[in-house]
């Protein structure tokens, strides 16, 4: 019989393209960790267009935390980046639909884009950004173990055979059907704090 996890007690969340700390997954875990672990370290920062912008925030941020009581959740391009935090680091890492190669399928999305939960905010998506995804791609994961991915069949953006493929001695949970966004996280997420260590007090 395997022991529980142990708690995380800093908990970072990373967003997907286009998205933002407003993302209904990323609202849904801020809320029940403020209700049910007040205690907890809790950071989903805005994340800049710049891959190497954006790992080098988060790199910093994290820089103290202690790595044997960390953990990570990304939700697509988030998902890729969690997979570099948790290759850097060996922490636990929760991934919704996790890009796979985004190098690849970023590129057609080279020039002006919006937020999706503020279309009048504008950023531009740069070419060189496509070659900083791919200096941050790694191979097989130091500890797949660590790792947990929730993958929807029916996600209409990434093909869940390419992410069920890339973590290969990690849990994988497989939704029958489902969407990119997860829509059903609701569902999901008492496994996703379960993983991390944190499941409800009352439980």
């Amino acid at each position: 019989m395997s022991e529980e996890p142990a708690s995380v007690t800093h908990l970072l969340y990373l967003h997907g393209f286009r998205s933002s700390p407003r993302s209904a997954k990323a609202v849904r875990v801020a809320e029940r960790i403020a209700r049910e672990h007040p205690g907890l370290a809790w950071w989903c920062p805005q994340l800049p267009p710049s891959p190497r912008a954006a790992m080098q925030m988060v790199m910093d941020g994290i820089a103290s935390w202690p790595r044997d009581r960390m953990g990570v959740i990304g939700s697509s391009l988030g998902g890729f980046y969690a997979t570099h935090v948790a290759h850097e680091t060996g922490c636990r890492a929760v991934l919704l639909n996790p890009a796979v190669d985004p190098a690849r399928d970023l590129a057609r999305y080279i020039g002006e884009q919006t937020f999706w939960h503020d279309p009048s905010q504008h950023f531009y998506f740069e070419p060189r950004y496509v070659d900083e995804l791919r200096a941050m791609e790694h191979g097989p994961l130091p500890h797949p173990e660590r790792v947990l991915a929730i993958v929807a069949k029916g996600d209409e953006v990434l093909d869940w055979r390419e992410m069920v493929g890339r973590y290969p001695g990690s849990a994988i949970d497989l939704i029958e059907g489902g969407d990119h966004a997860i829509s059903d996280f609701d569902q999901r997420i008492d496994r996703v704090l379960a993983f991390l260590g944190l499941g409800s007090p009352a439980g």
